[in-house]
């Protein structure tokens, strides 16, 4: 579903235009780890090593020649490509039992000990060393021309098999680090807006107006309507996180080389749990644990016989309801903020795939493609705004009837 390009998918780098970070590395020894274990060459000499060491293992193992062939042809499957001998002996047929058995033994200690000395970083660093093994100049050309303009994000919780998969422990990627400055920004913002309330002060200045205008928009118009005047304003310090945290993870997507987190599932799914795990607390604290699924049947004047089959199956689809409904709520978000790029994207390869047929039209379609895209990004910019309405006035519309009666 992701497109490098236009950022839809989470990554492990920055990017900035090639011409502002050209890579200018000389050979294999200059070049990022990740990258080198990336390297067909390198996967070969690393297959070579690892065989060795998996035949110590288990001495059953086919012959060398034979199983690097069929890894070979296993890479060429595109769900496959890029990755190392050992996935592709622990997905093999012949030795998944062995496997299962080895990894409840201490045969499964050994085995992540002969990766590491086969391919992990002392490994990568012998590669680098090895003068057997070299790069071809137009190799490192076009390896110099991809890494141009990306910005590696340091990995010092976990490792990555490539530039958008983690292979263990926790990896920091691109949308966390924006998450967090989008929060760091808010919270100073605000920090600030509240010593210049609890001041007394009158309005100055036109952020403070601007910031006002949007606090007493979500009071008075989310917060009171959907949840009542009563204890609308209990939740408007969170109404109003959830408003400008998924505001500014919109607006950044518009921001060239930076991209919208809300276009990963994790954050709207993220974001949904926090109204959703908001609705099970305050719902519980008003009614009891026992009174908020009893709240969550519709009151209905029914003989008991009838109340006693008919109720519990209410219950089931109304919980089932309530699970759904926020699910839906993370899906909305989601697809209405890739929509956006994947509208962009095609309005764009229109250009493109007509100029690269170098079709006579293409003067035509270009600029058509320019303006169109321009008039989506305009439309983009209103529906970050939308979407953080809608998303903060449903979750409102969700916390108001849990902590009321049906």
């Amino acid at each position: 579903m992701a497109s490098a390009i236009l950022h839809i998918k989470d990554s492990y780098y920055f990017e900035v235009p090639k011409g502002l970070l050209p890579r200018h590395y000389a050979s294999k020894a200059d070049f990022p780890a990740l990258w080198v274990q990336l390297d067909p060459q390198f996967q070969a000499w690393e297959a070579e090593r690892l065989y060795d060491e998996f035949a110590k293992l288990n001495p059953n193992v086919g012959p060398k020649d034979g199983l690097l062939q069929e890894y070979e042809v296993w890479k060429h499957d595109h769900v496959n490509e890029g990755k190392p001998f050992d996935k592709f002996l622990e997905q093999h047929q012949s030795y998944g039992d062995w496997f299962a058995t080895t990894a409840k033994l201490s045969g499964g200690a050994q085995w992540e000990a002969a990766k590491e000395r086969a391919g992990g970083d002392e490994a990568v660093k012998a590669f680098k060393k090895d003068a057997t093994v070299q790069w071809s100049p137009e190799t490192i050309h076009a390896y110099n021309k991809h890494l141009s303009g990306k910005i590696l994000i340091p990995q010092p919780f976990g490792e990555l098999r490539n530039f958008y998969e983690k292979e263990s422990g926790f990896a920091i990627s691109r949308f966390m680090i924006i998450e967090v400055v989008i929060a760091l920004v808010l919270w100073m913002v605000f920090a600030w807006l509240g010593r210049q309330v609890e001041g007394g002060d009158r309005p100055r200045g036109r952020l403070w107006n601007l910031l006002e205008v949007f606090v007493v928009f979500v009071r008075d118009q989310v917060a009171r309507p959907a949840i009542g005047s009563h204890d609308g304003d209990r939740f408007v310090p969170l109404l109003l996180t959830i408003f400008f945290f998924i505001l500014g993870c919109n607006l950044s997507g518009m921001l060239p080389w930076v991209g919208a987190p809300t276009g990963s599932w994790g954050v709207t799914f993220g974001l949904a749990c926090v109204t959703f795990s908001t609705v099970i607390v305050c719902g519980m604290q008003r009614f009891g644990f026992v009174g908020f699924f009893l709240n969550q049947i519709p009151g209905m004047d029914l003989p008991l016989a009838i109340a006693v089959v008919l109720k519990p199956m209410i219950l089931a689809i109304e919980l089932l309801g309530l699970l759904i409904k926020h699910l839906v709520l993370s899906i909305r978000l989601l697809a209405n903020m890739v929509a956006g790029h994947i509208v962009l994207l095609a309005i764009m390869m229109m250009a493109f795939s007509v100029q690269g047929a170098a079709s006579e039209y293409w003067g035509v379609v270009a600029p058509i493609s320019v303006i169109g895209a321009t008039l989506i990004s305009c439309l983009e910019l209103f529906v970050a705004f939308l979407q953080a309405y809608i998303f903060t006035f449903l979750s409102a519309l969700f916390i108001g009837a849990a902590i009321h009666h049906h």
